[in-house]
């Protein structure tokens, strides 16, 4: 599985210009925002999902998006129920564990199981911040080279709006 340093590898090969700050590992939203909430741009929550069919998503959107898995469902085209992926296959689809879950992590999901999907409105920001694969950094990038860097590792991603599904 790739490493961080791996991923900024790859960014540097495609162009992309990111900025990463260093800080204490984190877990959860509060956390993350108690230590890059003055870091300009959007902060995500990213959750890695499965449905009925056993079909993989990586859904990501504003750190502060009220989540229904329901209204979610219909959005991202998932079938049957939505529940959150078992630890054991976060590893094994995105090489990452809880809490470094992001879009960088496609990387490692050579095979193309896992679909992504990008909130349209965390879309319209300047910046997006997420984790490099590990939980102790954080690593803004533009939209668009985000877009670039999916298609990169062969992910097409899927936007949504959860005002549409309202």
């Amino acid at each position: 599985m790739a490493t961080p340093d791996d991923l900024f590898a790859k960014l540097a090969e495609l162009g992309l210009a990111v900025a990463t700050r260093e800080h204490a590992p984190v877990l959860t939203v509060e956390e993350m925002m108690a230590v890059t909430g003055d870091l300009p741009g959007a902060h995500t929550k990213n959750l890695f999902l499965r449905d009925g069919k056993k079909t993989f998503f990586l859904v990501t959107l504003r750190h502060d998006q009220p989540l229904d898995l329901k209204a979610l469902r219909g959005v991202i085209g998932a079938r049957g129920g939505l529940s959150f992926a078992s630890a054991e296959a976060l590893d094994e689809h995105l090489g990452v564990k809880s809490g470094a879950v992001s879009p960088f992590a496609a990387l490692n999901d050579a095979g193309g199981a896992v679909r992504v999907c990008l909130e349209e409105a965390l879309m319209r920001a300047a910046t997006i911040n997420l984790h490099p694969l590990t939980n102790d950094r954080t690593t803004a990038i533009a939209p668009a080279d985000l877009v670039r860097f999916l298609a990169a590792t062969g992910h097409e991603p899927l936007t949504f709006s959860l005002e549409a599904a309202a």
